[in-house]
């Protein structure tokens, strides 16, 4: 519970601070375009980078909140600037960077392995200005972007075959009967609205439960219990899925 509490105050200590961004494209119309709207809404952008090598560089100098990272770069992609990011994390909770993934295609494998190397979710990039905005300050607070529904269409689609015996597998079993059905309907696509009623639970304890499962798994966020779920096998891709 202690644990809970302590990633509660970190919340609200982030939410007392402005956002720090740091945009990675290589057009400089896209990046000119996201930073007058991260500064119109009171969010500065630290760094700009034209590719993925300047992605990373600016990341480990100014350790931001938030990277804005396009997949298609010259250089390095933003594949691998992701993956090298997500490897030179902190050690200390709540002080990682979150990285959104910029496509201009709202299904690809490209998506998929960068969600899976460390990313947060992903923005089409014709977002509007007020929900760039809203997606920044929401995984600024843990919360991953992305609809669990289309989370699950993504792993469905370009997830690998489980192995029979995944090393992650052994994982599952610091679990509790209540907190691997719960996982389940996570990795089913299911909200926390949707799981508080399937369960006949309040949301609070729904969020516990998922506050839980995160810590004993080792992962960031729901994006990450979603991919963890199918590549163990404890969910397995609906062949029906088109």
């Amino acid at each position: 519970m202690s644990d809970l509490v302590a990633g509660r105050r970190q919340e609200a200590t982030a939410a007392a601070s402005p956002v720090r961004v740091v945009i990675a494209d290589d057009q400089a119309l896209v990046r000119g375009g996201f930073r007058l709207i991260l500064n119109s809404a009171g969010i500065p952008v630290v760094a700009e980078a034209a590719d993925g090598r300047q992605a990373v560089a600016a990341v480990l100098k100014h350790r931001p909140d938030v990277v804005l990272m396009d997949i298609r770069m010259p250089e390095m992609d933003g594949l691998e600037a992701t993956r090298r990011i997500a490897a030179a994390r902190p050690a200390e909770p709540g002080k990682d960077t979150r990285i959104i993934i910029l496509t201009t295609f709202d299904l690809n494998q490209y998506v998929y392995a960068a969600l899976a190397a460390g990313a947060s979710g992903f923005l089409l990039k014709d977002v509007s200005p007020e929900h760039l905005v809203a997606a920044v300050q929401l995984v600024r607070t843990g919360d991953a972007l992305l609809d669990p529904s289309i989370t699950r269409r993504l792993v469905e689609r370009f997830a690998p075959a489980p192995a029979p015996a995944h090393p992650a597998a052994h994982d599952l079993s610091s679990l509790t009967s209540r907190e691997h059905e719960v996982l389940g309907l996570i990795a089913r696509g299911m909200s926390n609205a949707e799981l508080a009623a399937a369960l006949t639970l309040s949301e609070a304890t729904v969020k516990t439960h998922v506050a839980r499962i995160l810590a004993k798994l080792n992962l960031r966020d729901r994006v990450q219990a979603v991919v963890f779920a199918y590549e163990t096998g404890l969910i397995t891709p609906d062949p029906r899925t088109p």
